[in-house]
């Protein structure tokens, strides 16, 4: 066990390494400088914002800044917002974009698998046939062309809910709906597969046989093993919901790191750029370590480590 978590440390580590250095050649790849578009700005004070930032250095002095930032957890002063610190941004977004993302998880995760069971408990039928037409339809809308209808929808046409900020539970509703309606789907079908494919087993059989509840028989002996496909993919939905909160977060104008990291972009704040992209790097790669050790809980046969 203490090998497997060394091993699984160091290629985190490793990971965060690649994406962090990729980062950092695509910024420099793309033409153009920060302070490009700043009006009334002479060279020589350019020149100087540049030397102030490190710009007009070697790129490898650059990277390796970049890279003392990164292990000091410390990425200076935003370029657009001198009087704004990267860190104080993460500090005030985070935990905004935290609670949209978990929320749409949570959702995403309870009703695709209450839809994914249904279904296959009603397979050939009504609800199967809906059930999977939702799904179906989930996955093909993109979650910004979702939020365009829920805000059209709901937010102008039947005033029921708010159409942007972030200052109620109601607020909460429609951008959370619009992130959580593609995950939901996935997981919708992946369930319905899974089940489906596990209640033709004999085990299944001779739990009926024995005489036993079908609400003990799916939540004691199908579930567990129905489960296995979503938790393959959970990581990577949880990485798509995170990610895909930036765009949900500027059409509802939700104060997240969404709203930094999209305008970090179009006026290339390096500093912002390499600290969103490095917080959030860490924060999925750990995820999907969780999954990963979830296999062990719910299938004892799978061995973290080797014998021997």
């Amino acid at each position: 066990m203490l090998r497997y978590f060394i091993k699984r440390f160091i290629a985190m580590i490793m990971t965060v390494l690649v994406i962090t250095t990729l980062t950092f050649v695509m910024m420099k790849v793309i033409p153009g400088s920060p302070f490009n578009e700043e009006r009334g700005t002479n060279e020589a004070v350019q020149r100087n914002l540049e030397s102030y930032y490190h710009l007009n250095e070697p790129l490898i002095t650059q990277y390796a800044i970049y890279l003392k930032s990164i292990l000091t957890f410390d990425f200076g002063p935003s370029i657009k917002k001198p009087s704004d610190s990267v860190n104080a941004m993460l500090e005030r977004g985070f935990p905004v974009s935290f609670e949209l993302g978990i929320t749409a998880i949570i959702i995403a995760v309870i009703s695709g698998l209450a839809l994914g069971i249904t279904a296959a408990l009603r397979r050939g039928g009504f609800l199967d046939y809906a059930a999977m037409s939702l799904a179906v339809l989930g996955i093909s809308i993109p979650n910004f062309i979702m939020a365009t209808l829920l805000i059209q929808q709901f937010a102008v046409h039947l005033k029921w809910f708010p159409a942007a900020t972030w200052t109620s539970p109601v607020h909460m509703v429609l951008p959370t709906a619009a992130l959580a309606v593609g995950p939901m789907a996935i997981i919708a079908r992946l369930t319905r597969s899974s089940m489906a494919e596990v209640l033709t087993q004999d085990y299944i059989r001779t739990a009926k046989a024995k005489g036993l509840s079908p609400v003990k028989i799916i939540i004691k002996h199908a579930l567990k093993n129905a489960l296995m496909p979503v938790v393959t993919v959970l990581g990577t939905l949880a990485a798509s919901i995170l990610t895909g909160s930036f765009v949900i977060e500027k059409i509802f104008a939700i104060p997240g790191m969404g709203k930094y990291f999209v305008e970090s972009i179009n006026q290339r704040d390096y500093p912002v750029i390499m600290g969103t992209t490095v917080f959030y790097s860490v924060i999925l790669i750990v995820m999907l370590f969780l999954v990963d050790l979830a296999y062990g809980l719910l299938d004892p046969r799978i061995k973290l480590h080797k014998k021997g």
